[in-house]
């Protein structure tokens, strides 16, 4: 057993990792663990931060690998941003903690699970940790690329990346970590696109399969602009229920665990300082359901993406195997209804909502305009 057990088909970068835990002259201050969402940058960011801390270099069964893989490591802090950015008033408080020297374990480790979010005041601010490191401090930042993380930032970190691992990786863990039947495992690791939190979602919850085959059932409906309308319609509408559903029950217990510390629990009315200390928790929920909502449509159009990719590895009789195997019918009739130009026109059509989507487009106005743009064309 060892703490990079879950860190799938990412061999490259684990023997990096490792040699830097291993070897003083390959480790540094700050890290950049870069790669497609799915790679399993948390993982390997978890992982590193445990072999840092085990005198074993990642044994997986000590103390110090159990509790920072856990999360409850006294040395070991994790930021993940449910917002659509990660905010100067978060960050600050990093760097201070930053200066200290670790409590307990041999080295303090801070991981930024979402450095793309970090804005160019939270960026600056955590660029003048990272430019003045303390002797035992390392800063371990995750973000899709390099691309995504102020220059400033990328140019003082040691960059390592990891690639989309291997289908038959993903499907192997889910069968031995979470006792999956293999033919479920490997549907739900292709349909993830070797995913895999995704694809332990959808190899564990009946329902997410449901609403995956709705979304993949878009691209049949859509007939006319009418058609187009109504589907854009029902994918926002689902986005949203699903955002709802992820946090109304955790915003109604934050919520009333605020009042309970303030001593308001069942009060009426609340005194103008406390009113001012819960909407200040509503408005952070309030930003925490909008990246729900945009993560979910922008799920749901990575799956349109790969079920218009099956439909010109038909059309261009090119042989691959197929993402979506369980739709394989609905696959073959699109194939045959238009010409690889309009396939490559509807996946741009679904690039450009999501990059609308990500540059704060409404989105019932963005994915409209890319459910017209997959009616069939004459």
């Amino acid at each position: 057993m060892s703490v990079w057990d879950d860190v799938v088909g990412q061999e490259p970068a684990v023997d990096v990792l490792r040699t830097a835990v291993e070897d003083p002259s390959a480790m540094t201050h700050a890290w950049l663990l870069t790669g497609p969402p799915g790679s399993g940058r948390s993982n390997a960011a978890r992982a590193f931060a445990a072999a840092l801390q085990c005198v074993d270099g990642g044994c997986g069964r000590c103390h110090d690998c159990t509790t920072t893989l856990g999360g409850t490591h006294p040395d070991v802090t994790y930021v993940a941003t449910e917002g659509v950015v990660i905010r100067a008033d978060t960050v600050r408080p990093l760097v201070e903690l930053a200066q200290r020297s670790p409590s307990q374990g041999r080295w303090r480790v801070i991981v930024v699970e979402d450095a793309d979010r970090l804005n160019d005041t939270s960026g600056n601010a955590l660029l003048k940790a990272i430019e003045e490191p303390a002797g035992r401090t390392v800063w371990v930042l995750c973000a899709p690329s390099p691309q995504d993380v102020l220059v400033t930032i990328r140019s003082r970190s040691r960059s390592v990346a990891l690639r989309v691992p291997p289908v038959d990786a993903v499907a192997a863990l889910l069968v031995s970590r979470d006792g999956v039947d293999p033919a479920v495992a490997g549907v739900a690791a292709r349909a993830a696109q070797s995913h895999v939190g995704i694809a332990r979602r959808l190899a564990r919850d009946p329902e997410a399969r449901a609403r995956r085959s709705a979304v993949l059932a878009v691209a049949a409906k859509i007939r006319g602009v009418g058609d187009a309308v109504l589907a854009a319609g029902e994918l926002v509408e689902t986005a949203q229920a699903d955002a709802k559903a992820a946090t109304e029950h955790r915003d109604a217990a934050e919520k009333a665990e605020l009042l309970r510390s303030l001593g308001a629990e069942g009060a009426t009315t609340l005194p103008p300082a406390l009113r001012s200390q819960v909407r200040q928790l509503e408005e952070e929920q309030k930003r925490r359901a909008t990246r729900a909502q945009r993560d979910v449509l922008d799920r749901a159009m990575v799956d349109l993406l790969s079920l218009y990719r099956d439909v010109l590895v038909v059309q261009l009789g090119a042989g691959g195997e197929l993402v979506n195997v369980e739709h394989a019918e609905t696959v073959r009739t699109l194939a045959g209804q238009s010409t690889p130009e309009q396939t490559l026109r509807r996946m741009d059509a679904v690039g450009q909502a999501r990059t609308r989507i990500a540059g704060n487009v409404a989105p019932l106005l963005a994915v409209e305009a890319m459910a017209i743009a997959l009616r069939p064309q004459g």
